[in-house]
């Protein structure tokens, strides 16, 4: 989740920063300096496990970018009662934050398998590009996060797969939508906006003979914006994309999704790309027309 940074949030984190029992703690990584700031150090395994998550999310982020999209970032670490990643939030800022809420009983396997922090800090690679545009924003980062993970050897590709197998229905219009910038719903911001996301990546690599993806589009959108701290709009940042991978896949498809429902057949996009459901997982069939397709979006 990203959100503009409000005043009154920062003044309660300061302060919750400023109690007693808190700690803070600098991270060199990938080129970036993380100030990372504990609420209180009453984690059941301690902090250790956390800041190796933070810095494992780091390399999986700038792997897939080919760069950290942020050279200082401040990290703010809440505790509650009970166990898990609950919930991520980024900030744009100068120096742009996320404030991550942990169970005080979060153990290294649970870290090692969640996606919340990767969502995050994809936030950082894109500019801040409207309200209108939420849905690039959070679709971006809900596909990008499995697929990094993939690159960076976290996941096997028929889990990601399966995934959005599962879920990109979601993302379809439904009775009165009104296209991609007009309709604000939970499916249609996250997974609507990562299947634009995924449409947009087949199409690049269909059209470049997979020369070139979505990766090669938003890695010089970061490139040219320098990412959450500053503002771009989406006509630019699509243009930039498209004039990295030598087409104009990013801008027809926002003409044609922007403010009119598109459903694409999702059925016949699996079958092109050789992806058949297995209870939890895939099964990945490699005589599929766009087989290559589906391995250069998860070739590392």
């Amino acid at each position: 989740m990203r959100s503009v940074a409000c005043f009154a949030l920062l003044l309660l984190s300061c302060a919750a920063i400023a109690a007693d029992g808190s700690s803070s703690q600098t991270i060199e990584a990938e080129g970036a300096r993380v100030t990372v700031d504990f609420q209180s150090m009453d984690f059941e395994h301690g902090t250790e496990p956390i800041v190796n998550w933070i810095k494992r999310s780091m390399t999986i982020v700038a792997r897939y970018y080919g760069q950290f999209p942020a050279k200082e970032l401040r990290i703010r670490v809440f505790s509650l009662n009970g166990g898990r990643v609950r919930h991520g939030t980024t900030y744009g800022m100068r120096i742009p934050f996320i404030r991550l809420q942990l169970g005080r009983e979060v153990t290294a396997e649970e870290l090692s398998d969640d996606w919340v922090l990767v969502h995050e800090m994809v936030h950082l690679a894109l500019p801040e590009v409207g309200d209108d545009h939420v849905w690039l924003t959070e679709g971006l980062s809900t596909y990008v996060e499995g697929i990094a993970r993939v690159h960076a050897g976290e996941l096997r590709p028929e889990r990601v797969w399966a995934e959005q197998v599962r879920s990109m229905p979601n993302g379809l219009p439904r009775s009165g939508d009104e296209g991609l910038d007009e309709t604000h719903t939970w499916g249609r911001t996250y997974w609507g906006g990562a299947l634009f996301c995924l449409l947009a990546d087949v199409e690049i690599r269909k059209k470049t003979g997979n020369r070139f993806g979505l990766r090669d589009a938003m890695s010089a959108v970061l490139r040219s914006s320098g990412g959450v701290s500053y503002e771009m709009p989406i006509d630019r940042v699509f243009r930039i994309g498209d004039e990295a991978t030598g087409t104009t896949v990013l801008r027809d498809l926002y003409a044609r999704m922007k403010d009119k429902p598109v459903s694409p057949d999702l059925d016949h996009l699996w079958k092109q790309l050789g992806i058949r459901e297995r209870g939890d997982s895939a099964e990945l069939l490699d005589d599929a027309p766009l087989a290559a397709t589906r391995k250069a979006i998860m070739a590392p």
